[in-house]
């Protein structure tokens, strides 16, 4: 696979702001230039699962709006990607890649796409994603969906786009925009844009409304940005926030003390663990003071209660979001979501089944004792006694550790070979995570993550952009039809 030269390969949210301003491009011209991108490169990666029709009229009303000198917003004419879980109201789908929901309407725009809308920036389009955010099935290949096939990664092909936020890492990894919004509930913003090379954040929990979003968990879903570097994440993120977090852009990690949690996070794959020790280095010189081995006391105590609060949660918000559609929905509850896939099993199950979705249906309401039990449990061991306990014991500022293994074949008859990775503890805590790129296995990106407090994304944007500044570890995607087995 091969692209021909791309004009805005690897442009970055402040330089096309600038090219903007300049009057370099106009705001038609560049969305015109990403969606020949697409067009070109999306039949192989299928990273894209629908273009916006109306892209081209919003850039030409904004190009009108700078024309006759209004006021701009920080994302004015810059078309950005969104994950296909995420309500747009305009002639766009909102599937989360199920068939089942093609056609469906929903009454308005989520929080997050109006904020986008609000600060100028242009919907380029919806991205594919692992359906319904990868709670489907416990056999799944990441990147897959019934609606938009399977996603690719861009430095190999062979290989896995991980998930569930697939298609936004893939497409911004390729410069089919300059940033994505994805969603995560567990590792689904964090894992594919480490696999595509990315930087992405995950927000606290509730610092972005969740409202128009097709959820699995209410307590650990959010939206975040994806970008290829730490500045245009901390762009996207103050555009969607109305917080400036440019303050954040510091080189320096003078005084600052990081946590290297060791283990679980460790031990899985030998040069992740290589890159992530060279990173440890960097972090040194960088003025870091680093305390080894600050693993929480309850690391390995809440994986059977995170699945068993997902399943209610899953069950009961899903069926509120679908009894909120617009009358002529396919289906309106869970129920009716896993008798369309068993009457569609050519299409919606071709591969794999929908395990998670039957055993959510078979939980009770969000007030059965086994619920609140592992609610509690799920909160208590990752904050009280995991993150917090570790934090206040070594004076911490932040959590470090490989974000996870280099991508995975794709295996469509046994699912994601997924090793490990770093992105629980900060999940279910409903605390925000970071990860950023840290080198290459084989040609294939590996990242490293940094977590903390509530509340800390500041904090946890300048150890990224400190080491990224550093470092400098993102390539150019190959487009490789495998890994590249003769660099180490």
């Amino acid at each position: 696979m091969s692209s021909t030269p791309f004009e805005l390969e690897e442009v970055s949210l402040s330089q096309l702001r600038q090219q903007l301003k300049a009057g370099r491009y106009t705001e038609p011209q560049v969305v015109q230039l990403y969606q020949a991108r697409i067009a070109e490169l999306n039949p192989k990666l299928r990273a894209v699962i629908e273009l916006n029709p109306d892209a081209l009229k919003d850039a030409e009303r904004l190009q009108g709006e700078r024309a006759a000198g209004k006021p701009l917003g920080p994302l004015h004419g810059m078309p950005i990607l969104i994950k296909d879980n995420i309500a747009t109201l305009d002639k766009m789908q909102t599937t989360a890649g199920s068939l089942a929901l093609v056609g469906a309407k929903v009454k308005a725009d989520a929080p997050v796409v109006s904020a986008l809308r609000k600060a100028g920036a242009v919907i380029l389009g919806k991205t594919n994603l692992s359906e319904w955010a990868n709670f489907r099935s416990t056999h799944s290949s990441s990147g897959w969906s019934g609606r938009g096939g399977q996603t690719r990664n861009p430095y190999a092909l062979d290989r896995s786009s991980s998930g569930s936020s697939s298609g936004s890492g893939v497409a911004i990894a390729a410069s089919f925009a300059a940033a994505a919004i994805g969603t995560e509930t567990d590792g689904s913003i964090l894992s594919p844009a480490a696999a595509s090379g990315l930087v992405g954040l995950k927000p606290t929990v509730g610092l972005l409304p969740g409202k128009g979003i097709i959820p699995i968990s209410h307590t650990q879903d959010t939206a975040g940005p994806m970008a290829r570097t730490v500045f245009d994440v901390a762009i996207l993120l103050g555009a969607l926030t109305g917080k400036d977090y440019s303050g954040a852009m510091v080189t320096s990690l003078k005084g600052k003390r990081i946590g290297i949690a060791r283990k679980r996070f460790f031990g899985y794959h030998p040069a992740t663990d290589k890159l992530a020790e060279d990173a440890i280095l960097v972090l040194k010189k960088l003025g870091a003071e680093i305390i080894d081995h600050t693993d929480m006391a309850t690391v390995d105590t809440f994986d059977a209660d995170e699945e068993t609060v997902l399943l209610y949660e899953f069950k009961a918000g899903l069926n509120k979001y679908l009894s909120e559609l617009e009358p002529g929905a396919l289906v309106k509850s869970l129920k009716e979501l896993i008798a369309f896939n068993r009457s569609t099993k050519a299409k919606e199950l071709p591969f794999f089944g929908q395990e998670l979705l039957e055993k959510a249906q078979a939980k009770g309401p969000l007030s059965e004792p086994a619920y609140l039990k592992a609610l509690a449990k799920c909160r208590k061991q990752s904050r009280e006694l995991g993150i917090d306990a570790i934090m206040n014991k070594h004076k911490l500022d932040a959590l470090f550790a490989p974000t996870q293994a280099p991508a995975w074949p794709i295996d469509l008859v046994n699912g994601d070979h997924f090793l490990g990775s770093a992105t629980s503890p900060a999940a279910v805590a409903g605390y925000p995570s970071i990860t950023v790129p840290a080198g290459h296995v084989h040609g294939l990106p590996v990242g490293v993550a940094f977590w903390g407090r509530a509340n800390s994304e500041a904090t946890l944007l300048r150890f990224a952009f400190a080491f990224e500044q550093a470092t400098k570890h993102r390539r150019l995607p190959t487009f490789a039809a495998t890994a590249d087995f003769g660099v180490s």
